[in-house]
């Protein structure tokens, strides 16, 4: 399963993502569902202003698959 969705996290929001305070991140899908994924997964897309763009997660059987920045 794919679920396309934005993100706008500034990189003063995402610290405690990335410190492991909080594991997962939930996001609303462009088609409206709600969809949860270890925080982790975001670090490779942090740069020094945060996580900010259009993403693509891909999923089987509930679990995860990828996490694609989409251009």
């Amino acid at each position: 399963m794919k679920y396309y969705f934005s993100l706008q996290i500034t990189n003063k929001e995402f610290l405690p993502y990335y410190q492991g305070q909080i594991s997962a991140i939930n996001v609303i899908t462009n088609s409206g569902v709600n969809v949860q994924f270890p925080a982790v997964h975001l670090r490779q897309h942090l740069d020094r202003k945060g996580v900010y763009g259009r993403f693509c997660l891909e999923t089987q059987n509930n679990k995860f698959l990828s996490l694609i920045k989409l251009v």
